[in-house]
């Protein structure tokens, strides 16, 4: 596929967005309203407002601007029998992408996939089909204006039975399916297709804030994890070190910013004997929950080795940040914690394509092949074979 002419399909498609930007929004308006009695997390995600069309475009040329990874030699050996042998990146294919609201991922993930050479069907959720399909239309616009065929990037509007018999069946012959959303969705996927699946798993993040630790730091660090509840890299868990000085006025401190911001505080027995604001529950099973609302859970561990323990264990391996003044612990921590993204005293909410610098990303993997973390246009290709010979043999 000729890079520049890739190029100018996403460039053009930026250009439709931003002409048609009103009716974009009023589709999404439509869908809104549709859909009146969903919860606040899902119309966070559903909503499109003039900065997520901004953001849509800022991807598109980003992305544009990347260097294209088709093509590239990976590896290139002549034998003395003068039999070349070449290994270059190519494109998985054709990949499906199913996703639960979020119309940003019709423009972001698709312009990711397409950008490193692959066809790419769309499955949206019902509640944004107006805007899905709105915003697959402007795509095909701009593929037929650039020579390409319309239906290289194509929405599916298909029932639930059709999607599952698409997944067991793989009647569109895929490549790859990538399911974007909860956790029902992802197990349905990864247990029934007969295709690799790359799972963007949940997040349900965690924080290790260390005994010694700036907790003014820490105080900002978790409030910005909560700044949006609807998204992946969104902060759940605190882990706090029980030898932090000043231990009561500290996670007070914590608490009285988070309810101030309407976020609830949860605890286990520990953190809830420590500040009576924090809502006592000691169910294990809310470790493993990812919450996408406005909540956040406390507790109180030994030291950083239980806090490592418990994360490893109950995370969904997306991110972990060590909030310490001390390099050599944290270091330690971010070898140790098996997630996809570990941080030093930072948010967690930079998880993220755009900010780790691959643009639109299609996905942020939690597994382990064939790559973890945001997955932007040079993670989307494999690789091929190229022989050149002149009749050669092997004895």
């Amino acid at each position: 596929m000729v890079i520049s002419s890739k190029n100018n399909v996403l460039l053009g498609l930026a250009d439709l967005l931003k002409r048609n930007k009103s009716e974009i929004l009023r589709k999404n308006a439509l869908d809104m309203d549709s859909f009146a009695d969903m919860d606040e997390s899902m119309k966070d995600r559903l909503k499109v407002d003039e900065n997520k069309v901004d953001g849509m475009i800022r991807s598109l040329r980003e992305v544009a601007e990347q260097e294209d990874p088709e093509g590239r030699i990976l590896y290139d050996f002549t034998r003395s029998d003068g039999l070349r042998i070449v290994n270059r990146s190519v494109p998985f294919g054709t990949i499906l992408i199913i996703y639960e609201s979020r119309p940003d991922v019709t423009i972001e993930a698709a312009a990711t996939a397409f950008k490193a050479g692959n066809r790419i069907l769309l499955k949206g959720g019902k509640e944004s089909f107006l805007t899905n399909t709105y915003l697959t239309e402007l795509w095909q616009q701009s593929l037929s204006a650039n020579g390409f065929d319309a239906y290289f990037v194509e929405y599916l509007n298909l029932s639930r039975n059709e999607t599952q018999q698409l997944i067991r069946e793989n009647t569109r012959n895929v490549d790859i399916i990538i399911p974007r959303g909860g956790d029902k969705l992802i197990n349905f996927v990864t247990e029934n297709s007969s295709v690799p699946v790359i799972v963007s798993g949940r997040g349900n993040n965690f924080m290790y804030v260390d005994d010694n630790c700036d907790t003014e730091m820490a105080a900002r660090l978790i409030i910005n994890g909560k700044k949006r509840i609807s998204v992946c890299n969104a902060l759940d868990k605190v882990l706090v070190n029980e030898n932090l000085p000043e231990l009561a006025e500290k996670i007070s401190g914590f608490v009285s910013q988070l309810q101030g911001k309407g976020i609830e505080v949860w605890g286990d027995k520990k953190a809830a004997s420590v500040c009576s604001r924090i809502q006592e529950t000691n169910d294990e099973a809310v470790l493993f929950e990812e919450f996408m609302a406005p909540k956040i859970y406390f507790s109180l561990v030994g030291d950083m080795n239980k806090a490592v323990d418990m994360i490893n264990r109950y995370s969904g391996g997306h991110s972990a940040v060590i909030v310490t003044q001390d390099e050599s612990k944290a270091d330690i921590f971010m070898q140790k914690v098996d997630c996809a993204a570990v941080y030093h005293n930072a948010s967690t909410r930079f998880t993220d394509g755009g900010q780790f610098g691959v643009g639109g990303e299609i996905a942020i993997s939690t597994q382990k092949l064939h790559f973890r973390g945001p997955l932007g246009t040079q993670e989307l290709v494999t690789n091929k074979w190229f022989v050149y010979g002149d009749g050669q043999i092997r004895e």
